[in-house]
């Protein structure tokens, strides 16, 4: 390799290495809630615009997961079984069970 060469690889590799973190940071997660014990696992959350969010039953009973305000709801989920939201800036952050009013969680929305 050229010394010239090796050093314009060497000048921008920490710019394509900030690019590639920063887009990464960027990017769409997918969060997992469990629903266990009667309890959405964690009871709070922190996601993104763009973000997914997977909530995985692991109760015996049925569960919902669904926002205060109608704005979205999982459907009944029976054990095993699992559905995904996708957040938008406008959703409701307050959610329950139907089936179990006392079952409660909260988004904490960005972005």
């Amino acid at each position: 390799m050229k010394r010239r060469t090796a050093l314009t690889l060497l000048a921008t590799a920490p710019v394509a290495l900030s690019l590639s973190i920063a887009g990464r940071a960027n990017a769409a997660e997918t969060h997992v809630v469990k629903i266990q014990g009667f309890k959405f696992l964690p009871k709070e959350l922190d996601v993104k615009v763009g973000d997914t969010i997977e909530f995985r039953q692991g109760d015996n009973a049925p569960h919902t997961a669904t926002a205060r305000d109608k704005s979205w709801d999982t459907g009944t989920l029976g054990n095993g079984e699992s559905a995904q939201i996708k957040v938008v800036a406008d959703m409701g952050t307050s959610y329950f069970c139907k089936f179990h009013p006392m079952m409660k969680g909260t988004l904490n929305i960005t972005g």
